[in-house]
């Protein structure tokens, strides 16, 4: 564990996306986490999904680890109201201090930024670099066709049929908080 209080990553979108669903999912995330006394470990963004699920932890009385990089201070609208904020120089180191500091990842809908963090966990565990749980939060399917890539990436020969067990693909926060609270008691 990389604190006494488990901590959860949450990647996702600097955009809140073009469904409703996808805000209330990341609010809901971020109460969960603040409710069972986790600490959230995100990209310090006070816009977008991110920013929603860090309201939302801290509006619920929750911990909160942000990490941003300086070139993102002012796009992102680092959030100042968090428990700890880290600002790096790079997106690369972003990662892996948000990485290092947490004991599980989540991932919530988002862009490019958050498929080039998920592959980066993904690939990590796949070289069995850790063994931390992932869980991708599939509001509104937003992810199936993720799922449906890997799952095609295996049948084309490119990896291991082990990969798809890697992550856990979920309908509902609810889900991914399951599969959190079982993970982390292990």
């Amino acid at each position: 564990m990389s604190s006494p209080t488990p901590s959860i990553c949450v990647f996702c979108g600097a955009r809140a996306g073009a469904d409703a669903a996808y805000v209330g999912a990341a609010q809901a995330m971020g109460r969960a986490i603040a409710g069972h006394g986790w600490r959230l470990v995100y990209g310090a963004g006070d816009v977008g999904l991110m920013g929603e699920v860090a309201r939302a932890c801290i509006g619920a009385g929750g911990d909160s680890f942000g990490v941003i990089p300086t070139h993102l201070m002012q796009g992102e609208v680092a959030k100042r109201d968090l428990g700890t904020l880290v600002v790096t120089e790079t997106m690369h180191e972003r990662k892996k201090v948000m990485f290092s500091n947490s004991d599980a990842v989540v991932v919530l809908p988002g862009g490019a930024g958050s498929l080039d963090e998920f592959f980066e966990v993904l690939t990590w565990r796949q070289l069995g670099l850790h063994a931390r749980p992932i869980f991708i939060l599939n509001t509104g399917d937003y992810w199936t066709p993720l799922a449906g890539l890997v799952d095609h990436i295996i049948a084309q020969g490119f990896a291991d049929p082990s990969l798809r067990g890697f992550f856990t693909l979920c309908d509902s926060v609810e889900e991914v908080v399951a599969g959190l609270e079982e993970a982390l008691s292990r």
